[in-house]
């Protein structure tokens, strides 16, 4: 698995993983950090060794994707901000080993940073169990989503 920043051709599929429209999800793209995970095989035009590579500036693997890389190899995503001294994931999507993956992304700027990391997730969501596992730590209520409960799961700095 290659994690990467996410492009406007991997909307349809993260769309479809959250329900959301098309263009909301670029939006989000446009507007948050996003990060995918794509298959191994994927190739993005560039030797292995030069995925992440310091010189770059890149904090992950394979910043750039070719011209012909599309959203069908996406197996998860997270999506994430900063307010105040928080970095909050907004959305993710994936089964457990892409989202231990996917998490280490927000989890590695709020590091450097020296922020903690938040996400909500609904109550009685598999997710929690995920989040949970990665070493996230419930912090209270969340607010409701469409009338759902929610906890707030915190990872301090």
């Amino acid at each position: 698995m290659r994690v990467r920043d996410a492009l406007e051709s991997d909307a349809e599929t993260v769309a479809a993983a959250i329900d959301r429209p098309r263009e909301a999800v670029i939006d989000m793209i446009h507007d948050r950090s996003v990060r995918v995970a794509v298959s191994a095989d994927e190739t993005d035009g560039r030797e292995a060794d030069h995925e992440g590579d310091a010189a770059s500036g890149s904090d992950h693997e394979g910043d750039a994707a070719s011209e012909g890389e599309t959203g069908s190899s996406v197996a998860g995503f997270v999506a994430f901000d900063v307010h105040g001294q928080t970095v909050h994931v907004t959305e993710f999507d994936g089964d457990e080993p892409t989202l231990r993956r996917l998490f280490e992304e927000p989890r590695r700027f709020a590091d450097r940073e020296g922020l903690s990391v938040e996400v909500v997730v609904p109550d009685s969501d598999p997710a929690s169990e995920i989040v949970e596992a990665i070493g996230f730590v419930p912090a209270g209520p969340g607010p409701r989503f469409d009338g759902r409960t929610t906890t707030r799961y915190r990872i301090e700095s």
